[in-house]
C-alpha cells in the first residue's frame, strides 16, 4: 500500500469542508434575504434569527472543526510515521463517509438519534486510529 494513502482521506473530509462551507454561505444568504436582515447585523450570527435549517448547516460547518481536528493529527502523524497500513486507511475512509453523513443528515432532516448514532460510531474508529497508533509508538 502507498504510504501517503492515509492522506487521501484527510485531502477528502478538507474538501467536504469546502463544499459544506459554500452550502452554509448560501444558506445564510438566502435566510437573510428572506428575513431582511442587513449584512452588518451579521456581526452577531447568534442574535440573527434565521431558520432553523440555516442554523443547522452553519452548526454542521463549526463541527467539521472540531472531532475532525484530532482525525486531521492522527492521520497525518500515522503517515509521517509511515504506518498507514490498509486497516488505517480503511478506518480512515470509515470516519470520512461517517462524517460526510453527519453532515447531510445535521443539514438537512437533523434528527438528533441518528446524527448522535453517526457521531458515536466516528468517535469509535478514530478512537480506534489512536489507539493503534499509540501501540505502535510506545
Amino acid at each position: 500500500m502507498e504510504p501517503t494513502a492515509i492522506l487521501q482521506p484527510v485531502i477528502v473530509l478538507g474538501l467536504w469542508t469546502v463544499i459544506v462551507f459554500i452550502w452554509m454561505t448560501m444558506m445564510r444568504i438566502q435566510g437573510m434575504q428572506k428575513a431582511g436582515i442587513a449584512l452588518q447585523d451579521a456581526k452577531h450570527p447568534q442574535s440573527m434569527k434565521l431558520p432553523s435549517q440555516v442554523a443547522q448547516v452553519g452548526d454542521n460547518y463549526n463541527h467539521l472543526f472540531e472531532q475532525p481536528t484530532l482525525f486531521y493529527a492522527i492521520a497525518i502523524a500515522i503517515a509521517v510515521m509511515g504506518h498507514g497500513d490498509a486497516l488505517n486507511v480503511q478506518l480512515a475512509w470509515a470516519f470520512v463517509v461517517l462524517r460526510v453523513i453527519h453532515s447531510l443528515v445535521q443539514g438537512t432532516i437533523n434528527i438528533v438519534a441518528v446524527r448522535f448514532s453517526l457521531f458515536a460510531l466516528a468517535w469509535g474508529i478514530l478512537g480506534a486510529m489512536i489507539i493503534r497508533e499509540a501501540l505502535r509508538i510506545f
